[in-house]
């Protein structure tokens, strides 16, 4: 989900305004104290996981079909609330990643607390104190794919996509989603912000967004193009990206079974 609350379609925007607006924004974060370790812990993990796998929990009501039992011995990425399922399934993600700041806020208590390796857009400065297991992010609009994370990474409408830059910033060469439904029945204005109601259908618990909780409904197409996007890029670089989803309706990735893919020798 795209991280600002601003509806407005980026057409209606002067692009010259843009353009100053992501300098400014990128000259206040390079001025914080913050801004210059996490740039040396981001570095820190540049291409440490070269030639090996990795899977990317995904949120979507089709996690709670798959086997997380598989992903004992796979680096994973969780998202956003993947700390929801701990009191279901013994799983515990490598590490998650969090941008949108209405995730970051409402799941402020458990980032403060846990030892899980946290990648947080540096809005959470705010509220997620500074120790050695949180790297905060800057998050630039353009559309690229970073491959090296430790100067900027684009949101691309979907933390997915920002866990795909990741990855391939980490070296990992095979990597695939499973919870992806790219599919919600929360339905209106894409990045539009709304008040959730006392149940969510749209996320593997009935409470990710629920009881007046603010939140952005998914931008469905401009996540696909992001999709696209890393497949091609990690192609370029002779990388996979695969749907190991149980369902959805994400057909732009090639799928593979879960348990395939964590036996494959790549």
């Amino acid at each position: 989900m795209n991280d600002n609350p601003i509806v407005a379609s980026r057409s209606t925007i002067n692009p010259y305004f843009e353009a100053a607006g992501e300098l400014l924004r990128r000259i206040k974060w390079d001025l914080h104290p913050l801004s210059w370790s996490s740039r040396a812990r981001m570095r820190s993990w540049k291409d440490r996981f070269t030639e090996q796998k990795a899977i990317i929990v995904c949120n979507g009501p089709s996690l709670l079909q798959s086997d997380l039992t598989l992903l004992d011995s796979v680096y994973t990425f969780g998202l956003n609330k993947i700390n929801l399922l701990f009191d279901k399934s013994a799983f515990r993600p490598s590490c998650i990643v969090a941008v949108n700041r209405y995730v970051i806020e409402q799941n402020k208590d458990f980032y403060n607390q846990t030892d899980i390796q946290l990648f947080l857009d540096s809005y959470a400065t705010k509220f997620v104190r500074s120790r050695r297991n949180v790297i905060y992010t800057h998050s630039t609009r353009q559309k690229t794919m970073a491959r090296d994370c430790s100067i900027s990474i684009n949101e691309g409408h979907t933390v997915t996509f920002v866990a795909m830059q990741l990855a391939f910033h980490m070296g990992f060469d095979s990597v695939a989603l499973i919870g992806c439904d790219h599919n919600f029945i929360a339905k209106g204005i894409p990045n539009q912000t709304v008040v959730s109601s006392e149940k969510d259908d749209s996320h593997f618990d009935p409470n990710y967004f629920a009881g007046g909780m603010k939140w952005q409904l998914p931008d469905l197409v401009q996540s696909e193009l992001s999709y696209a996007l890393a497949k091609e890029i990690y192609e370029a670089f002779d990388r996979k990206i695969f749907n190991a989803t149980e369902g959805g309706q994400l057909e732009l990735l090639p799928r593979i079974r879960l348990a395939d893919f964590v036996h494959s020798t790549r």
